[in-house]
């Protein structure tokens, strides 16, 4: 609008300027005196004038015969085309004119104004190649996505548009969510240009949502040779999708073939969690404990997780809480100071039933980093040394109300998941997850995750209340006097439940810690 108006206020101020210069030459009166030959002109100042118009327009017509002259004698020596590039000069301005007022209008958010540019530059240039995109985004713009796709599809039949068009066409059906028509896309795009880095994500993106192993491998290992993507990137995305691939290799009961893939994900990123944990399970059914024992000390050294001790403890079931405190040790010593060190020792004191020792461990942690986890073992720590059950349930009530810690989270769309998984559930966005702390106002129920009421809970022969298969979980829904109501009086003797004799509780989610 503003534009507009300062248009037409240079308008009036051209003309007025005009007008009053025409003015001052009547006015003047002087004449202009031109010889040629022995005849004489006399002409007056607006004549004059006037004259210079005639001359300049007489120069521009004489220009134009002569440039026509010019086709004519090309044609006539063989140039075919001679008269017809000289007409269509004009035509060619006004298109390019039109084609660059129409990228301007659709970078500035005009759709309406970009796509008639557009439909005037292709009417003048006659060059589908160079409009018919300009056209198709200024269609998406304005929301004729009908008329978009037409032109997207027109670019399929050239060789030099045909990427464009096959671009095009994948990207509307990604908004659609016609996957597996994008996917279709994806490979031929992939095909035209195998070099092209946005092709590669989207490609690989929805090969791994389809759980297309082998063809992801072959997406990464393409976008790794064309140097798009750095070696260690590949050797861990590549350990993501050997996992995955064994993880369903597993659920069709060829157990033998997931071994190989989980140990080969596991040599090719040593940290990533629950590869390091599938591999040892694999050697562990070889009965090569040792070689179980090297992976895990070698994933904890990287990164400590709860998984990781869980995995640890299932090497020797049978052992005594002692022995395994002793075992511990040595995961212990690399990372001491860590919180889920801290609470695993804590817990495999109370296993032992070394309540003091199991404080000590704990700490300040409860103060600190008041997590679910570490409030629920100060309760079972509590109960152990023989405290009240409003101590006990006090604490129990805390760790109802407190974060869980540590989550797997998404990287892109901070969605919080149960368990670890190579795709995101929610935005789709491939090796996204990573174990740390949501956001605060994030919080999810992991299945996975073990909690310590058992510990508190015994039946009427004093016994731990536990599942013999697998660790219960807290009911959020009960208040904690009802999650109370069996345990048994305060210094009343109790044996360690199956799960603390078994394997280490790991609470808080299991899966891999992103790199």
């Amino acid at each position: 609008m503003l534009w507009s108006l300062v248009r037409i206020l240079a308008f009036v101020a051209v003309v007025a300027g005009l007008a009053l210069g025409a003015g001052y030459l009547v006015e003047t009166g002087t004449a202009i005196r031109i010889e040629i030959g022995n005849t004489e002109y006399t002409l007056g100042p607006l004549q004059a004038v006037i004259a210079a118009l005639v001359l300049i327009g007489a120069i521009w017509l004489a220009l134009k015969l002569t440039g026509f002259v010019l086709a004519v004698f090309r044609l006539l020596n063989g140039d075919e085309t001679a008269i017809s590039r000289y007409f269509s000069r004009a035509r060619e301005k006004k298109g390019y004119r039109a084609l660059g007022e129409g990228l301007l209008a659709l970078a500035s958010g005009e759709g309406r104004t970009a796509l008639a540019r557009a439909l005037r530059a292709e009417r003048y240039l006659k060059q589908p190649e160079l409009t018919n995109l300009l056209v198709a985004q200024a269609a998406e713009q304005v929301g004729d996505r009908r008329k978009a796709t037409e032109v997207y599809k027109a670019l399929l039949r050239d060789d030099k548009t045909r990427f464009v068009g096959v671009r095009g066409l994948l990207r509307q059906k990604l908004e659609e969510g016609d996957t597996e028509t994008a996917l279709l896309l994806a490979k031929k795009a992939f095909v035209l240009k195998p070099r092209q880095e946005e092709i590669h994500d989207t490609l690989l993106r929805l090969q791994a949502e389809k759980r297309d192993w082998t063809g992801a491998r072959e997406t990464l290992s393409a976008k790794m040779k064309s140097g798009a993507l750095p070696r260690d990137v590949y050797r861990r995305r590549d350990a993501v999708l050997a996992l995955s691939e064994a993880r369903d290799i597993l659920a069709q009961g060829k157990s033998i073939e997931a071994r190989e893939e989980a140990i080969e994900a596991n040599r090719l990123s040593p940290d990533l969690v629950p590869a390091a944990v599938m591999a040892a399970q694999a050697y562990l059914e070889e009965n090569r404990p040792r070689l179980a024992t090297r992976i895990l000390r070698k994933a904890w050294s990287v990164r400590p997780h709860p998984d990781l001790a869980a995995a640890f403890a299932a090497i020797r079931p049978d052992e005594t809480p002692e022995e395994r405190l002793k075992r511990f040790r040595s995961l212990i010593r690399m990372h001491p100071d860590q919180p889920v060190t801290r609470m695993l020792l804590a817990e495999l004191h109370v296993a032992a039933k070394e309540y003091p020792e199991a404080r000590k461990a704990l700490g300040n942690l409860v103060e600190t980093d008041p997590t679910t986890r570490a409030l629920s073992l100060m309760a079972a720590i509590e109960r152990g040394e023989g405290s009240p059950d409003s101590v006990v349930r006090a604490w129990l009530a805390k760790a109802l109300a407190a974060p869980r810690g540590p989550q797997w989270v998404c990287d892109n769309c901070q969605t919080v998941h149960a368990d670890w998984a190579p795709v995101c559930e929610n935005c789709g966005s491939f090796d996204s997850l990573s174990w740390r702390k949501p956001v605060e106002s994030v919080q999810a129920l992991s299945d996975s995750a073990g909690m310590l009421p058992l510990l508190v809970g015994a039946d009427e022969n004093g016994e731990a209340v536990a599942d013999q298969d697998e660790p219960k979980e807290m009911n959020t829904d009960t208040s904690p006097e009802e999650t109370d109501t069996s345990a048994g009086e305060p210094g009343e003797s109790e044996k360690p439940g199956p799960v603390l004799e078994g394997e280490v509780v790991a609470l808080g989610g299991d899966g891999e810690s992103k790199k």
